[in-house]
């Protein structure tokens, strides 16, 4: 069956929003859009707890197939900080071992209220092998970014292991596969959160 125009692209790739709720996380997604890499087309199927995560709702089928994760706190609640090493387990726990990670220290624009400091969560990053960023979805900083700079490392990888055998890479998404999102898909390709 072939695709239909608006749905081309090389690779899909799933990346998911973890952390506590309020730290940002589905506005962070509604910066972000689509992206491309060098002349081929990602499209990034970026997945939002949509506030599960209040009610430990989050199951191993949302980690399941993602390449990436995005976890989020907020600079302002330390207590969002204290709980990523908690996300961070059930991620491993759930997700496939090579997937890539990235700390997000979200709110930056609240200076004022600054309550965990950059250094602390660099170095809780370094510790863990994740990237790591502070970004502001308020003010847009850094937020296209943190996506861009996850999308790229995954699509490296990706790339990396394509080159390194005949077969398609392990992780990647062949053509025609099709994916059951239980309706939690963030379509990139359409206003994926509305303000109401």
């Amino acid at each position: 069956m072939a695709r239909r125009p608006d749905e081309e692209y090389d690779y899909l790739f799933k990346v998911v929003l973890i952390g506590d709720s309020g730290v940002g996380k589905s506005n962070l997604l509604s910066r972000f859009t689509r992206n491309e890499f060098c002349l081929e087309t990602v499209k990034a199927q970026i997945w939002d707890t949509a506030g599960q995560e209040r009610y430990r709702a989050i199951t191993s089928a949302y980690y399941r197939g993602a390449l990436g994760a995005l976890l989020v706190y907020d600079v302002t609640k330390p207590t969002t900080f204290e709980n990523v090493s908690r996300w961070l387990k059930e991620l491993r726990d759930h997700a496939d071992s090579n997937i890539v990670i990235m700390l997000i220290g979200n709110k930056t624009d609240l200076k004022h209220l600054r309550a965990v400091a950059t250094e602390d969560a660099q170095g809780f990053a370094e510790k863990e092998g994740l990237s790591f960023i502070e970004t502001s979805a308020l003010e847009a900083l850094n937020v296209e970014k943190a996506f861009q700079t996850i999308l790229a490392e995954i699509y490296r990888i990706i790339s990396k292991k394509s080159l390194s055998s005949d077969e398609p890479a392990p992780t990647s998404i062949k053509e025609g596969t099709t994916l059951d999102v239980g309706g939690q898909e963030a379509n990139t390709k359409r206003p994926c959160c509305s303000s109401s």
